[in-house]
């Protein structure tokens, strides 16, 4: 991968917003964002905080608008603040309207103006108070509501899989090899990280918060009743190897804290290999259940003699690797069953007690070719992840990038073994069930669509991010025949701790577009017309989420501001508008590599679907998913429309229109 082919995820913005400076990664906990509709909030004044705008015009820095960023890196960056309630709510509408029956829409409408002047203008207030003593009162607020709170299990519905390129192995000694280099170049980039060389970049003017990526490398997910905590552990010097279900900690550097050479790593490994012959004891599958039911596991877990300080040193981990089962599949399935592998392990039977769910990073390899990341993105979005890819690609096979490494004076790998009891053993039976019924219902179909890619939509000047959010809300129109409330995450880096925000990506627009396209009486010049009007809506939708004036983000603290105060839920959130617009049936992010890799995860309702694209020059990836258990969606059809769509709309672009001429 050669220099500016980064791993990135960010929406393809054009001038608008100088995006291609910044490969971000948008996508985000589906299912936990839906589940956010079960909280809520109430008080407050009519002085808002002054705009983004302003604080940014300051010549010095002030402290109102601006704070210096934890971590190695100290970036002076904008403190997040409370925007005007009335630019939300009318955002909101202009959202709403198409989801919504004549009747849903004179409801919702009253219920945003009497919410406006009473009860939301109250909260609205709260929420500025909370604005103005927080960097960002977002932050620990989403940390606890998205991720902490929420007790399905972090497989499939919190944790993607982040694919890379299929490797050819021609015996084990050149997969365990693989395996050695990648540790090792996991352990280079965090030197990069905790050296505060991460590049900064911009997003226009303003930098991009990079505090995350401290975040990432030694961290864990504690399960706890009713919320877990997160445990950071950035000093320790090992890593997990998990291997037939069995824990090694495996040092990786040395007494003087260099980084082990990786024919070090290798010969360990191969010691691990020769020593377990059997399957181990599935304490690995625990982790995959629900939160509240691992939680009560853990607890006896930990009681268990001997068991404590060895799961300690699992959570304490740089990261976990997990050596898996050999798996054997088709060429034409490998996409669809890598994807399995990497969100859930294919079911107890295969390999998903050879995980430890918990911890941010999941190095998963198998022989077969098959290798990525697992994702538990609790203390941090993507981004850091796609860097880490990016990293790994660029410098894996390059001889220069092992020098100045370590071959002598290391601590040698040691066994971690866990112990079972009656009660453990009913949770490891009852988790073994739950994760063999989550891998068969969720089915993934990855579309690797090659008739074009974003250089086709460049000479058209179309942006690749929003073209392929249009098509997806025309695939769904035209498969289910209605609009589908359509999610998209737009990063919130250009402000002090900052995750994310909604793009949403159905609009009026989007809908004339997919009407058009199935009225044989429209002309294709004016299908063009429709098309880029539907795409310049979303590009102008995400210059906003990408500068936090969404509309998510916004009610949710108004609500949370409610919850605090021990205030009623207004009826503004019980509204059709409220909640028909929070049933995203179609999620979605973007994340851009040049390699033949992905990222997929499981939808984000019972009835929706799940995409995750990576655009590339002449093709394009398409991890699609839906749930098998209902009688809506069947992601194999809706990937052949999707197909059809993107055909479509090559045709119209084609036949009827050329590229708008450039303006001067």
């Amino acid at each position: 991968m050669h220099k500016g082919q980064s791993v990135s995820s960010y929406t393809d913005f054009g001038q608008d917003t100088n995006a291609d400076q910044s490969s971000t990664m948008q996508f985000l906990t589906r299912r936990a964002v839906f589940n956010l509709t079960k909280n809520a909030l109430h008080t407050s004044l009519k002085a808002s905080l002054p705009s983004v705008s302003v604080a940014t015009q300051q010549d010095v820095l002030d402290k109102r608008f601006y704070s210096v960023s934890e971590g190695p890196q100290k970036q002076n960056l904008l403190r997040y603040p409370a925007f005007p309630l009335k630019d939300t709510l009318d955002k909101f509408m202009k959202t709403v309207e198409p989801l919504l029956s004549a009747c849903e829409l004179i409801e919702t409408k009253e219920a945003v103006k009497k919410f406006e002047t009473g009860e939301g203008a109250e909260l609205q207030t709260l929420l500025e108070k909370a604005a103005k003593c927080e960097q960002n009162w977002l932050a620990r607020r989403w940390l606890q509501t998205a991720y902490l709170q929420y007790r399905d299990p972090v497989t499939v519905y919190v944790s993607p899989g982040m694919s890379f390129p299929q490797q050819r192995f021609e015996n084990e000694e050149e997969y365990l090899n693989y395996a050695a280099k990648v540790i090792y170049s996991l352990a280079r980039y965090k030197q990069i990280i905790d050296a505060g060389e991460v590049p900064i970049v911009k997003m226009g003017k303003y930098e991009l918060d990079n505090s995350q990526f401290s975040k990432v490398y030694g961290t864990c997910r504690i399960p706890q009743k009713g919320e877990d905590t997160l445990e950071y552990n950035p000093k320790s010097t090992h890593v997990v190897v998990i291997y037939k279900n069995h824990f090694y900690s495996l040092p990786i550097y040395n007494y003087k804290g260099v980084i082990l050479h990786p024919d070090v790593l290798l010969a360990q490994i191969k010691k691990i290999i020769a020593t377990e012959k059997k399957k181990g004891i599935e304490f690995g599958i625990l982790t995959t259940d629900n939160r509240d039911n691992w939680a009560q596991a853990y607890e006896e877990l930990i009681k268990i003699d001997g068991n404590k300080e060895r799961v300690k040193t699992i959570q304490s981990a740089l990261f976990t690797v997990s050596l898996d089962e050999c798996v054997e599949v088709k060429d034409d399935q490998f996409f669809n069953e890598l994807s399995a592998q990497l969100i859930h392990g294919g079911g107890s039977h295969v390999n998903s007690a050879n995980r430890w769910m918990d911890k941010t990073i999941q190095l998963i390899l198998n022989r077969n070719g098959m290798s990525g990341f697992c994702y538990e993105h609790s203390p941090a979005e993507g981004q850091p992840i796609a860097n880490i890819t990016d990293y790994v690609s660029k410098n894996l096979f390059n001889d220069k990038h092992y020098d100045g490494s370590a071959r002598d004076n290391y601590p040698c790998a040691a066994k971690l073994p866990l112990k079972s009891n009656n009660t453990l053993n009913r949770y490891i039976e009852k988790a073994r069930k739950n994760v063999n019924e989550l891998a068969e219902n969720l089915h993934v179909n990855v579309l690797h669509f090659q008739d074009y890619g974003k250089g086709f939509l460049k000479q058209q000047k179309l942006s690749p991010d929003s073209y392929i959010q249009i098509a997806l809300q025309y695939a769904y129109y035209k498969l289910h025949k209605v609009p589908a409330a359509q999610y998209e995450s737009a990063h919130l880096r250009i402000y002090i701790n900052g995750r994310t925000e909604t793009i949403r990506s159905c609009s009026n627009e989007s809908v004339a577009f997919a009407k058009a396209m199935l009225d044989e009486c429209v002309d294709n010049k004016k299908r063009v017309e429709l098309l880029r009007a539907a795409i310049n809506g979303h590009r102008a939708y995400t210059t906003n989420a990408l500068q936090g004036k969404g509309v998510d983000r916004h009610l949710l603290g108004l609500k949370l501001m409610a919850i605090e105060n021990k205030k009623p839920i207004p009826e503004f959130f019980k509204s059709p508008g409220y909640v028909k617009s929070l049933i995203f049936r179609v999620s979605t992010s973007q994340v851009a590599t040049p390699n033949l890799a992905f990222m997929s995860y499981g939808p984000a309702v019972d009835d929706g679907y799940a995409c995750c694209y990576n655009p590339r020059e002449n093709d394009m990836i398409l991890a699609c998913s839906c749930w098998r258990n209902n009688h809506i969606t069947d992601v194999d059809t809706f990937t052949c429309v999707l197909r059809e769509v993107l055909l479509e709309m090559q045709g119209i672009l084609t036949s009827a229109g050329s590229a708008p001429a450039a303006k001067l």
